[in-house]
């Protein structure tokens, strides 16, 4: 598979796995949900984030998940929406750590961070 293929592939995923993660199933509780919150929104709350942070941090990923779609068709997009999300899935990962969660719980956002890092680089 070539590096183009693969990045196409990474611009449809991660803005599939963004938008099923924050429109989706925002108040559902899944296994990846950090601390013991049942919602996106408890997760913040577990996290010891202020309310606006949820706000924020949902606008900039549903944003960048969006600017990495628009790189399949306008290529320069590609590289600033993931480096941001790189920057948030960093983040991510701190606050699953920041709880002590099972490693199991960094799943996604370690994938969604992989991914952006291929597209960054690639």
């Amino acid at each position: 598979m070539e590096l183009k293929d693969m990045a196409l592939i990474f611009q449809i995923l991660i803005p599939l796995g963004i938008l099923n993660v924050w429109l989706v199933r925002a108040g559902s509780a899944t296994r990846y949900r950090g601390g013991t919150a049942g919602s996106l929104k408890e997760e913040f709350t577990a996290y010891g984030l202020p309310a606006w942070a949820f706000y924020v941090i949902g606008t900039l990923k549903l944003t960048a998940s969006l600017v990495i779609f628009l790189g399949i068709f306008f290529p320069a997009c590609t590289v600033p929406g993931a480096a941001t999300l790189v920057v948030l899935m960093l983040g991510a990962l701190a606050m699953h750590v920041k709880v002590n969660d099972p490693l199991s719980k960094s799943v996604p956002a370690a994938l969604m961070l992989l991914m952006s890092v291929y597209l960054v680089v690639a």
